[in-house]
């Protein structure tokens, strides 16, 4: 029933409806503004920077897990960034998003990382309930800072 795979050009339609659909429940949907184009370019590239894990139930999707690798130079080894894990609705409570992180966990084994890490909005309890089953400890002393194009662009013109 359930097939985990990694997301080929083919999906980069199938990736813009499922993140649109991640940004709807999260209540973003006002800042999804990735195309499928987007995410054909990136799944493309000769050095893509993004990876893409497809969760398919009985051969539909059901789900996604995006991520990319990063370093930490406290551990001095890679470690992957979980972007987005999204599995939709009417599909959870079937270890669909198990699946998928224990997939994304083979691959940092694998590669040797020395982290696993995500971002998790604070009112998402039912997120926060399954990351504690999986041991994931929040890193409540780091506070995420951005900046978006109008302050890097801004930063980037300072002399």
């Amino acid at each position: 029933m359930l097939n985990i795979r990694p997301a080929t050009a083919a999906d980069a339609a199938t990736i813009a409806t499922l993140v649109r659909e991640l940004a709807d429940y999260e209540k973003l949907l006002h800042e999804a503004r990735a195309t499928p184009e987007d995410f054909l370019r990136e799944l493309t590239a000769e050095n893509p920077v993004i990876h893409v894990l497809m969760a398919e139930w009985d051969g539909k999707p059901a789900g996604f897990a995006l991520y990319f690798f990063n370093f930490s130079t406290f551990v001095g080894r890679t470690g992957i960034y979980l972007e987005d894990l999204f599995v939709r609705p009417a599909l959870r409570s079937h270890g669909i998003g198990r699946a998928l992180l224990r997939t994304l966990a083979r691959i940092a084994r694998d590669r040797g990382c020395g982290r696993m890490e995500w971002a998790v909005l604070d009112w998402n309890e039912p997120a926060l309930k399954f990351y504690k089953t999986l041991d994931a400890r929040p890193m409540k002393e780091w506070i995420v800072h951005r900046l978006t194009p109008v302050e890097i662009g801004k930063l980037a013109e300072e002399t």
